[in-house]
């Protein structure tokens, strides 16, 4: 919330013995400090916080990384968000060549809360399939089926249209998850033959992508960021 780091790399710091509390050398994790009462300090320079988390709804392009540097030089979910001055980061990922719904923000208890299975918040997207996939197919992938040695959880798949003809035809298919695997969708459709041309997310939890426009962003309001944390306490 300071700036300064994620959490993760935040406690390399801690371990480094780069982070002061009133003068002292902070060197073991989970020590306990209050922001409103004590000194902290990084590498001899006192934090300063901003009480209000900030909270971010972003429609993502393709072909933009969802991280906040890329040792690559391409474009990341950080380029897009001009004018935001906070330490945001990703809520989960949305991989390169997908688009759609992402959540960003500095309040790490709520994003970890929002991406951990047990939390069970849903996930929507419309994939676009190449071909027209059996009933029987997609009840599989209801189901579930084994993603590196693990059973994906079931999944709400529903057809709702297509595009074009013939060979040519593509399918586009409503998919509910409450999981968020590594390129999970893709290999889902992959694993029966039907590829995925073009997936959206489009909500996470009671958050809707809406008519956003793609590579704009918004701050969530208050009511939306109550939503998202009762959905998590649920």
């Amino acid at each position: 919330m300071a700036g300064v780091a994620s959490r993760r790399a935040a406690e390399e710091l801690i371990l480094q013995g780069r982070v002061e509390v009133n003068g002292e050398v902070a060197r073991t994790l989970g020590t306990k400090a209050d922001p409103a009462r004590d000194t902290i300090k990084v590498d001899g320079r006192r934090l300063k916080f901003d009480s209000r988390p900030r909270y971010i709804l972003l429609n993502k392009p393709k072909n933009v990384v969802t991280t906040r540097s890329d040792p690559q030089g391409r474009r990341t979910v950080i380029d897009l968000l001009k004018g935001v001055r906070e330490y945001v980061y990703p809520v989960g990922r949305l991989d390169y060549d997908s688009e759609g719904l992402l959540l960003l923000t500095s309040d790490g208890d709520l994003a970890a809360q929002l991406t951990h299975p047990s939390h069970a918040v849903e996930r929507v997207y419309e994939a676009v399939v190449v071909g027209v996939p059996e009933e029987d197919d997609l009840e599989k992938l209801r189901r579930g089926i084994f993603l590196d040695g693990a059973r994906t959880s079931p999944a709400e798949l529903r057809r709702v249209g297509s595009i074009g003809k013939g060979r040519q035809e593509m399918s586009r298919i409503l998919v509910i998850l409450l999981e968020g695997r590594n390129r999970q969708v893709r290999r889902m459709f992959a694993s029966i033959g039907h590829p995925v041309k073009k997936l959206t997310r489009t909500r996470m939890g009671p958050i809707k992508l809406g008519e956003l426009k793609a590579g704009h962003w918004r701050d969530l309001s208050d009511a939306e960021v109550a939503k998202l944390k009762h959905a998590t306490s649920s």
